[in-house]
């Protein structure tokens, strides 16, 4: 099996992968942890966990501010 994270991340919508991956590498900006392109390994679970939060909070965020409009 490929550690690529695209072979073993399903999309809904699979064109959205390259939008997705820069959400990642933005979101793993903000919180300070070096993200590189393709697999990363090297990650700690806590580092893993604070990009997907981040990304998670800034899509809930759009999400109220969209309901607000």
């Amino acid at each position: 099996m490929s550690k690529n994270s695209s072979s073993n991340s399903k999309l809904v919508v699979p064109e959205a992968r390259h939008a997705m991956d820069k959400f990642k590498m933005e979101a793993a900006n903000e919180v300070g942890v070096n993200l590189k392109e393709g697999y990363n390994g090297h990650l700690t679970s806590r580092e893993a966990g604070s990009v997907g939060g981040q990304m998670v909070k800034k899509m809930i965020e759009s999400y109220e501010s969209a309901l607000k409009d």
